[in-house]
């Protein structure tokens, strides 16, 4: 979705519409001008998109620390797991030991040497034992260190996992505030006559127009010559156009503007970050001049929107809620940065 598009052009919208704008959105009062009530109308909304697609990063932010962070404390719990059972046998052990000791009577080491029958095999066999349980006590004690150490490290990671599932159902909130605002938005657009419509979409999309599977601005790229990776990427986005926008989705039925880049790298056998913000730093930085297909095309300043570029100066992304995975200008918003993988 573009934070800067062409003004639409609508000359003529009902009053109802005018009226429904200025109530739902407050953009206009009834009175201004129709076609200021329309253009009021589109930047309330293309303000909502934005504000929808950067709940959705926050979301997926959250959500990728929330996973790595769950499988920190799994493999914090199988190592204090694995250190317990060690702790187990040793004190097994000291414990077999401590009733031998008992069941010999417990006598004074001296006495025992006194009596023996064999003094050089009774030491030999003292001394060993010495070791023996000088080595357990220490083997002990380090284990119960370790195993203290993995009880803090678990109550940490846990306190963290916490922390992290408040912020994801928070920015879930704030995206069901956004979703609201987005449904109230639409529900103005649908007061609307189709032609109107129908040119809203057309000045929303900064020129372009809606695409069906495999169709484009202009006919699809010659990927001869592309690395092969960034061909077989822009092969797979090719293949997503026409399926929808829908919040998280990383394919293969359903995409957000990050997930469908995922996705299409994945199927070339490259791993891309989850987000866009961070995708912009998976490659080398190109400028505009040398972009070729199956570079990563980032927008805005917070790079918060994410596109892959197909060739004749088109990018293949999933826009907006309620939109489908489209061609558009490479150039369709502001702040562009060329990302090669």
């Amino acid at each position: 979705m573009a934070s800067h598009r062409r003004p639409a052009r609508v000359t003529v919208l009902t009053a109802a519409a005018a009226a429904t704008a200025a109530a739902s959105l407050g953009a206009v009062p009834a009175s201004a001008d129709p076609g200021t009530a329309t253009e009021g109308v589109r930047a309330r909304v293309d303000r909502l998109y934005e504000e929808a697609e950067r709940a959705t990063e926050s979301y997926n932010k959250a959500d990728e620390k929330a996973d790595a962070l769950r499988r920190q404390v799994h493999r914090a719990q199988d190592g204090l797991a694995r250190g317990q059972e060690r702790v187990n046998r040793m004190r097994g052990a000291l414990g077999s030991l401590a009733g031998a000791q008992y069941r010999s009577g417990g006598l004074d080491p001296a006495l025992v040497l006194l009596l023996s029958s064999d003094p050089d095999s009774y030491l030999d066999r003292a001394s060993a034992l010495d070791r023996a349980t000088a080595r357990q006590s220490t083997a002990l004690t380090e284990l119960r260190r370790e195993n203290h150490r993995l009880d803090q490290e678990r109550a940490e990671a846990r306190a963290a996992l916490g922390e992290l599932e408040r912020s994801r159902a928070e920015v879930a909130r704030h995206k069901r505030t956004v979703e609201g605002k987005l449904a109230e938005a639409r529900r103005t657009l649908a007061s609307l006559t189709t032609a109107e419509r129908a040119d809203y979409e057309r000045a929303s999309r900064s020129g372009g127009r809606a695409a069906g599977p495999g169709e484009g601005l202009l006919p699809p790229a010659d990927l001869g010559g592309t690395d092969a990776r960034a061909a077989a990427a822009v092969l797979a986005a090719r293949s997503a156009v026409g399926r929808p926008y829908v919040w998280g989705a990383t394919g293969p039925s359903a995409f957000d503007c990050s997930g469908l880049m995922v996705w299409s790298y994945r199927q070339a056998g490259v791993s891309l970050p989850r987000t866009s913000s961070a995708q912009r730093y998976a490659g080398r930085r190109v400028p505009l001049s040398q972009i070729r297909p199956g570079d990563l095309v980032t927008y805005r300043g917070d790079a918060s929107h994410v596109a892959i570029y197909a060739g004749n100066g088109q990018v293949i992304h999933a826009p907006y809620p309620g939109a489908r995975v489209r061609y558009d200008p490479v150039n369709m918003m502001s702040h562009v940065t060329v990302t090669r993988v």
